[in-house]
């Protein structure tokens, strides 16, 4: 585990070590807990734009011709 330093206001200190003693931690564990969080949202970002990029890749090409007709339209299945 790296140790970091932060450096913060005194009210804000203040107010991170009343919300730890609040929920019986402590300001380094709020602050690993943020970032943690921080890093696990980047990761989900990253997977999800590799999903979207492949969902394109999978679409192929798009030719106005693809598109159904009105009575089609109305009687194919709805996916629900």
């Amino acid at each position: 585990m790296k140790n970091i330093t932060v450096s913060l206001p005194a009210h804000v200190y203040r107010r991170a070590r009343v919300k730890a003693a609040e929920q019986d931690t402590s300001v380094s564990a709020l602050v690993r807990e943020y970032l943690t969080s921080l890093a696990e949202d980047g990761a989900d970002f990253d997977r999800r734009k590799h999903l979207q990029e492949e969902v394109l890749a999978s679409i192929g090409r798009f030719r106005a011709a693809s598109r159904l007709r009105r009575d089609q339209v109305h009687t194919r299945r709805a996916v629900r």
